[in-house]
């Protein structure tokens, strides 16, 4: 198959697991070209039957924002007739849903038939959908994709709520390359941030308010209070100052550390022993399922998917949102014994093999022949 994706380029899950995907897809044999305006942080273009086509945005004076979504349409349009692709799979319902109806229509005035299968990661459901002017292109770029999926049950449940979709949605988990976890961890690194020989607890995200990295400071201090350990916080984002002045009145500033942006997390999540994710909403939570796959495991909210990853009382908790008590106390119960930690990390391991790729990837490909 010739394979066209679309999606975000960034560090966001669903840019990662398009990406992931692909890969995997031209493993097996297929050509995949991404289609974006960067390359995919996750994207080698060493790899074979890997191609990138950058959509290249230009600011005109005519216009006060520069039309994406029709530059897009042209760049997709363009590498559909060149590439002679043979479908185009699109992460985010809009603006890439709905470039890659304008394309499909483009295409068929000149006789060329191209299913599209949309793939729904959240933000374009539980943030934009309750925007009403987003609305009408949102159910409209559902409902004229030839297929639809979504990542969870959560999610698909949200978008029917939501939207008058009258489209079938398939629920395809996101899933992980195992295989990327089996690394060593940074062990000069821990040494440097545990010298004690200290619990390391993980955070990663982008520090929005969603993500309620406040929570983790304070669910963290309270851990604080009975385990000696150690805070890395992976990411950047808004948040950021304020989380710092928390950390300074919460007495615990010189125990947490302030990572950054990283594109290779697996060995930082391997020196782990847990991982906290207290999101307001998470339309699935790759973040714990990669702590997990890592065999960490994960203190979090149950709000959206993440009941569908991290197993109450196997994989690690699940809490309410905003119950930082509640989760600092499935923490130190955790934390307190070494062999319940060990056990628990088994069992988040365990838990993440659910969702390899190799689990997940014939459900993507028998959905791809179905279409072709």
């Amino acid at each position: 198959m010739r394979i066209g994706v679309v999606c975000y380029p960034t560090y966001g899950g669903s840019g990662v697991v398009a990406t992931e995907l692909g890969i995997e897809m031209a493993s097996l044999g297929h050509d995949v070209h991404f289609i974006t305006y960067s390359k995919p942080v996750r994207l080698d273009l060493s790899l074979p039957r890997i191609h990138f086509h950058e959509v290249v945005v230009r600011d005109y004076p005519l216009f006060d924002y520069s039309p994406y979504e029709l530059m897009l349409t042209s760049t997709l349009t363009q590498v559909v007739k060149e590439q002679n692709l043979d479908i185009l799979h699109v992460h985010y319902a809009i603006p890439h849903a709905s470039a890659a109806f304008m394309t499909k229509q483009i295409l068929r005035s000149q006789g060329i038939q191209l299913p599209i299968v949309c793939t729904l990661h959240g933000t374009d459901i539980t943030l934009l959908g309750k925007d009403a002017s987003f609305e009408p292109v949102i159910t409209f770029a559902i409902n004229n994709s030839d297929a639809v999926t979504a990542v969870s049950a959560s999610l698909k449940n949200d978008t029917l709520d939501t939207f008058q979709v009258t489209n079938p949605i398939q629920v395809i988990p996101n899933f992980i390359n195992l295989e990327r976890y089996q690394v060593e961890a940074n062990r000069a690194f821990k040494q440097q941030l545990c010298p004690n020989g200290e619990r390391l607890i993980i955070h990663v995200s982008n520090f929005r308010k969603v993500k309620r990295v406040d929570d983790v400071i304070k669910v963290f201090a309270s851990i604080y209070e009975e385990v000696n350990a150690k805070l890395l916080l992976i990411g950047d984002g808004p948040e950021r100052y304020n989380i710092e002045l928390l950390c300074r009145s919460l007495g615990c500033f010189e125990d947490v550390h302030f990572y950054g942006k990283n594109s290779s997390i697996e060995p930082l999540l391997k020196m782990g022993d847990l991982f906290l994710l207290p999101s307001k909403t998470e339309s699935f939570g790759l973040a714990a399922l990669e702590a997990m796959a890592a065999r960490v495991p994960v203190i979090s909210t149950n709000a959206g998917g993440l009941s569908e990853v991290n197993e109450h009382g196997v994989s690690g908790f699940l809490s309410n949102v905003g119950d930082v008590q509640d989760m600092a106390k499935h923490a130190t119960y955790i934390l307190n014994s070494d062999e319940r930690l060990d056990q628990f990390k088994k069992q988040a391991y365990e838990q993440a093999t659910k969702f390899d790729i190799h689990r997940i990837l014939p459900s993507y490909i028998t959905l791809y022949e179905s279409l072709i």
